[in-house]
């Protein structure tokens, strides 16, 4: 019977094999999560090569091994192998000070080499360094760069292997074992990317049609082809923003019951493929914004600035954060007037601020939930404590029912009356409205909304009844019922 002091040392990969993710990119991440101004020294660290460019990260950044995404099945081997008796060893070209948390971490490896700040660890020098010390060995790698230290070993483990590597591999060494990823086969793996656009986000992008249904023109094709397109655009836009916050929050998105299963938390998608993505569908994006009058372009471009605000700064600010995503919803009702040249009401923008805030603090108020739950005091990457939960309900609450009395001060308005021939009939709505979001904030008491406020209403059957039902008391109240009825 072969034990684990017969088998070859076994050296293990980190950055796609160990782990499905890069460390070099994580460190990245967090590098400019903390700070962005100093992606300004990037181009100079490179220039004095890749391994003072790792070290100079790592130096500035601390990630949490325990929260990086692992391939499990590889692990439960490895920690097999370990009781067997086989010698294990962790080397990567990730820098030394990250492969040495990771192997402490996981407490199952006897050494671990990085990249020292002078020496890349990769390649044919990944394989020098394993010479140095056993001249027969096993390697457990993924990629194609691999397959040069695959050259020198007695032995290979394929990891997530694509079926060229695999037959490379096989041509230069024996393989031991294979292990291959469980992906998702539909949509042709397409499934995680699509995921992580989050289309069904794309709900809230509805708003930029709310000026053309008040302007009373949804009759006209080509002010609705200007809404499609501003709705398309903003989608994009909207997507390339939601792929880099889910590239900057990987630490808190991996503490989450929820979002840790998002594509890039979980590993399913290369942090390098997100990194492409964001610009790609923001350039796509603007392709289609300068089909519309430039109004429209410059109020992308704001909302853009401000997601990136807040990305970066304004969602670890108390109440800033969500002030800001009610202005970013606004914004989207902004937006699909700048794209069929009409001026929002001010009385519009109003009720929009005091709703939007009121169901950003829903958002808010069901994470605080979960975290006195769990019984953790303070939201990670947050300005909230848990015990903030009370006070945060009475805010949602109170800017609930301003957003009530705002709709119900625009009925009386001058302007009001000029636009509608029945505007007594818009009164009806006010109890609608109060229903929907008392009932909003009663589900969100009750632990029932567990996802952004807004995709619950679009989804949500009653409140869809409810939207429908104020749409008609719009249409109802155009229709001057004197005339009809005398």
């Amino acid at each position: 019977m072969t034990t684990g002091q017969d088998k070859h040392p076994l050296y293990v990969d980190l950055d796609g094999t160990l782990i499905h993710s890069d460390m070099l990119l994580e460190s990245f991440l967090e590098l400019i999560r903390r700070n962005l101004l100093l992606i300004l020294l990037v181009p100079l660290w490179m220039l004095r090569g890749k391994a003072f460019f790792k070290r100079e990260i790592a130096r500035r950044v601390q990630l949490r091994a325990d929260l990086l995404p692992y391939n499990q099945q590889l692990l439960d081997f490895l920690r097999v192998e370990k009781k067997s008796g086989r010698r294990l060893i962790l080397i990567s070209a990730s820098d030394d000070s990250l492969v040495q948390a990771v192997a402490a971490h996981l407490g199952i490896f006897d050494q671990a080499i990085g990249s020292d700040g002078l020496v890349n660890c990769s390649g044919a020098r990944k394989l020098a360094q394993i010479l140095a010390t056993d001249q027969t060995f096993c390697y457990a790698g993924d990629g194609r760069i691999d397959l040069q230290v695959w050259k020198g070993a007695s032995a290979a483990i394929l990891v997530n292997t694509s079926a060229a590597v695999k037959i490379e591999a096989a041509r230069l060494t024996q393989i031991e074992q294979t292990f291959d990823r469980a992906s998702d086969r539909a949509l042709g793996g397409l499934r995680p990317y699509i995921k992580a656009l989050r289309l069904h986000q794309w709900l809230k992008n509805t708003l930029v049609f709310l000026p053309l249904a008040l302007a009373h023109q949804i009759n006209n094709p080509e002010l609705i082809w200007h809404a499609l397109l501003a709705f398309l655009s903003f989608s994009l836009c909207a997507s390339s923003v939601y792929v880099l916050n889910d590239l900057i929050d990987l630490p808190s998105d991996r503490q989450h019951r929820s979002k840790c299963r998002r594509p890039f938390a979980a590993g399913n998608i290369p942090l390098l493929h997100g990194l492409l993505m964001s610009p790609v569908l923001l350039l796509l994006a603007f392709a289609l914004a300068l089909l519309l009058p430039r109004a429209f372009v410059i109020v992308l471009a704001l909302y853009y600035l401000c997601t990136g605000l807040y990305s970066f700064v304004l969602k670890r600010i108390m109440l800033v954060d969500v002030i800001m995503l009610a202005a970013l919803y606004t914004l989207r009702i902004i937006s699909g007037a700048a794209a069929i040249s009409v001026v929002p009401s001010f009385w519009l923008l109003a009720f929009s601020m005091f709703l939007f805030f009121s169901l950003a603090v829903v958002k808010r108020y069901t994470e605080l939930d979960y975290l006195r739950e769990a019984g953790i005091a303070q939201s990670e990457g947050r300005g909230y404590y848990a015990q903030d939960l009370n006070m945060m309900a009475m805010f949602g609450g109170a800017s609930a029912f301003m957003s009530v009395m705002v709709f119900a001060l625009y009925i009386n308005n001058e302007d009001t009356r000029e636009q509608y021939q029945t505007p007594e009939i818009l009164w009806l709505i006010c109890p609608l409205l109060l229903y929907m979001v008392t009932r909003i904030w009663l589900l969100t008491a009750r632990g029932r909304i567990e996802e952004d406020p807004i995709v619950f209403a679009l989804k949500d059957r009653v409140s869809q009844l409810v939207t429908a039902a104020c749409g008609a008391m719009l249409w109802l109240a155009t229709l001057d019922w004197r005339a009809l009825l005398l």
